[in-house]
């Protein structure tokens, strides 16, 4: 099985690609267009900032690439971001794959809720769907971000901080997820293995 793994200028990749190697994989890293619509799943990882990344998509005409894939898609942290159709974050227009806002947490409470929001949380609300087949009850994942997805129709999964947001998205053959699954233990481990069985 081919796996593209995307690059661009963002951080994180690594652990990304080191996580899918211990599940027996072997991604390639790469920005090529081709590579990219020839594989058999690709994955959108990364930290970073909304509309650098942006810019960095569209410079390199991956942004109509990515609208135009048919085979699994996987987006992780800002990846799912991008995935979605406005970020606040430098008020930048993103893919539109999800027709959802990505919007800055605020604390109620500073003493209490710290932004960015870092740590392990758990995955509430899970939807029937092929990316979340037999994880663990009460399953936590590891957070590091300061925006969020709004909640929508395509939420499969939801976590409480501050508020309840979007920890998963579907759409079609597009999957999202805004916690970082390489830094998840074994349910990481397990939704990234979902994904390259479905």
């Amino acid at each position: 099985m081919k796996i593209a793994v995307i690059k661009y200028n963002s951080g994180n990749v690594q652990s990304v690609l080191y996580a899918l190697e211990r599940l027996g994989a072997h991604p390639i890293l790469t920005d090529d267009p081709n590579e990219i619509k020839s594989a058999d799943r690709v994955i959108f990882p990364g930290q970073g900032e909304a509309s650098t990344a942006m810019g960095y998509l569209k410079a390199r005409g991956l942004d109509q690439v990515i609208r135009d894939i048919k085979q699994p898609f996987l987006g992780v942290c800002l990846g799912l971001q991008l995935l979605c159709e406005h970020s606040e974050e430098n008020d930048t227009e993103c893919l539109g794959i999800f027709p959802v806002k990505v919007k800055k947490f605020i604390p109620e409470n500073s003493q209490e809720f710290k932004v960015p929001h870092v740590g392990w949380n758990e995955l509430e609300n899970l939807k029937a769907n092929p990316l979340l087949k037999d994880l663990p009850e009460n399953p936590f994942v590891y957070y590091v971000h300061s925006y969020y997805a709004e909640l929508s129709e395509a939420t499969i999964a939801t976590t409480h901080y501050i508020h309840d947001f979007t920890a998963i998205l579907n759409r079609d053959n597009y999957w999202a997820i805004q916690a970082h699954p390489e830094k998840s233990s074994e349910v990481g481990e397990k939704l990234l293995s979902n994904f390259l069985s479905i």
